[in-house]
């Protein structure tokens, strides 16, 4: 699988992810918004910690330097 989320998108995203989880599991526990929190700082540390975004894959985005 080709990478193409640069290193600085990635501590962005990680960084991003745990903060969101946080909300939505300690400050906003249960009910809605919490689970949407949870949700989307799922895919962000997911798409992170792998170096690969689908949504970059498909737009032909590549933030990744390595070859």
């Amino acid at each position: 699988m080709k990478c193409n989320v640069g290193s600085a998108d990635r501590i962005v995203r990680v960084v991003l992810g745990l903060a969101l989880l946080a909300l939505g599991l300690f400050v906003i526990p249960g009910g809605v918004w919490g689970w949407i929190l949870i949700v989307i700082g799922a895919i962000s540390l997911v798409t992170g910690l792998a170096s690969r975004c689908p949504a970059y894959a498909l737009f032909k985005i590549n933030t990744c330097k390595v070859k």
